[in-house]
């Protein structure tokens, strides 16, 4: 006897894809949402709007863009979070989206994380996203100057300067 593939209600749940609950919740509010999410060396985001047919990506930006930038440090480190939130809250502005829901997905909400310094990047890029200023980093881990060996500060400043140029 042969069994056929059935459909599982709520895959994605049982994947640990998607919290449907916290989705709903999100989805309500009727803003896009700026969705964080990381892999083993690189942080993307996308602001996504909701739509019947599917979501649709209206911006996005991974930390590999920076390398075009001048970014030669790590991509997956606190200033490279921020200035990927900082680039893709620009391309938020040039698509006409103003305000955005945050959505960390199954992160653990741990105060002064990566994802977070995603979240300040957006908001000092222009974008209204309701927050609480004790989630963000400090200032220093923003800029680097917790890193040793290289000079991140001075090139953290080089590449926002460029990513505000290209507005």
């Amino acid at each position: 006897m042969r069994r056929h593939k059935r459909f599982v209600p709520f895959k994605r749940k049982l994947q640990g894809k998607t919290d449907y609950r916290k989705r709903l919740v999100l989805l309500k509010s009727g803003k896009p949402r700026l969705v964080v999410r990381k892999s083993l060396n690189n942080i993307s985001t996308q602001i996504i709007a909701y739509e019947t047919a599917g979501d649709k990506v209206l911006a996005a930006a991974t930390s590999r863009e920076l390398l075009k930038l001048g970014w030669t440090g790590k991509r997956k480190n606190m200033p490279a979070a921020y200035l990927t939130g900082y680039l893709c809250g620009i391309h938020a502005k040039k698509a006409g989206v103003t305000e955005a829901i945050f959505d960390a997905g199954f992160y653990t909400s741990v105060n002064g994380s990566v994802v977070y310094a995603v979240l300040k990047g957006a908001i000092d890029s222009g974008l209204k996203i309701p927050h609480n200023e004790v989630v963000f980093p400090p200032e220093d881990r923003i800029k680097g100057k917790h890193i040793k060996g290289k000079d991140v500060e001075s090139e953290f400043e080089a590449v926002k300067k460029k990513i505000g140029v290209k507005k």
